[in-house]
């Protein structure tokens, strides 16, 4: 089966080797795949591959409340629409078949735009995971790194990412 590491932005790559280390994932014979930020980059990105390749979402998120440098599995994600209520499916995310001690499994909540403010807590923000969920892939994991409480000042300290 194929097996592919998604990750948004180049910039994300050092998360690698924090993940195998710190997670005891071993991605070494997974392609990389940078898509590029966003849902409209992620369609672009992924429409080509099978639903059936195991994909391992890799990469930075925010959080209200957790600590930063905290690693999230995530157990499932949808979109954050703050100012409207309507239905709306949590996608699941597939987990690993063993947890990983002192990585908290939380939902994802995925944005069109960095999140500066939230009353969610114990969760994570990010700018993907629920496009690439709602293509339909069947084997789909996510590890996220938390590298800031909902800060963009803080996010682009850490990461030098998306302006």
């Amino acid at each position: 089966m194929a097996r592919f590491i998604i990750m948004a932005e180049e910039g994300e790559r050092i998360l690698l080797d924090k993940a195998q280390q710190t997670l005891g994932l071993d991605l070494s014979d997974a392609e990389l795949i940078f898509t590029g930020v966003g849902a409209i980059n992620i369609i672009r990105s992924l429409q080509h591959l099978d639903r059936e390749a195991e994909l391992i979402n890799i990469g930075y998120a925010g959080s209200a409340n957790f600590d930063l440098g905290t690693w999230v599995e995530v157990t499932g994600v949808r979109l954050n629409h703050p100012n409207v209520t309507y239905p709306e499916p949590e996608l699941k995310i597939s987990n690993l078949q063993s947890p990983i001690s002192n990585v908290i499994q939380a939902p994802c909540y995925t944005n069109c735009d960095f999140v500066l403010a939230s009353d969610y807590k114990d969760c994570v923000f990010d700018m993907e995971l629920a496009f690439i969920a709602a293509l339909g892939f069947n084997n789909l994991h996510s590890f996220k790194y938390v590298s800031d409480n909902l800060s963009l000042h803080a996010y682009h300290d850490l990461t030098h990412g998306v302006e």
